[in-house]
């Protein structure tokens, strides 16, 4: 007889429980979504209301991509067009808004609003991490 057991299955399907890695993953991203929340108000505060506009519009510009290619025929409930995905992937790579803040702190560009706007889109990143959701594959599915 063995002494082995099955393991727990979660008892929500749809919620299958995370390990304890992918916790702190999450939770590292969620503090990060603070943190560049936070600099986006501070830049916001200190600059007026253009870097507040700059800050929102890109906070919720990297979503636009999930309405590429929406009237497109039938996909299944949770898939992106095919024809959205490397638009949606490029727009949720953290590395592109950390490329562009590094830019812009070490060329002569001076102006703040700019600046806002990337900390909003790095903010947005860092909250979809946060929440689960991550890059596409080539189907629209979330990676695993």
């Amino acid at each position: 007889m063995s002494s082995a057991t099955p393991a727990a299955s979660s008892p929500h399907p749809a919620h299958p429980r995370i390990g304890a890695l992918a916790a702190v993953r999450r939770g590292a991203w969620l503090v990060n979504g603070l943190f560049w929340t936070a600099f986006a108000v501070l830049e916001g505060v200190n600059h007026g209301w253009l870097a507040v506009v700059l800050a929102i519009v890109f906070f919720l510009a990297p979503d636009a991509a999930l309405f590429i290619g929406h009237g497109d025929g039938r996909t299944e409930r949770g898939q992106l067009p095919r024809r959205a995905v490397p638009f949606y992937n490029a727009a949720h790579r953290a590395l592109v808004p950390v490329a562009l803040i590094v830019a812009y702190t070490v060329t002569p560009i001076d102006w703040a609003p700019l600046f806002a706007g990337f900390c909003g889109w790095l903010a947005h990143i860092s909250y979809d991490r946060a929440l689960g959701y991550g890059l596409r594959n080539k189907e629209g599915f979330q990676r695993g």
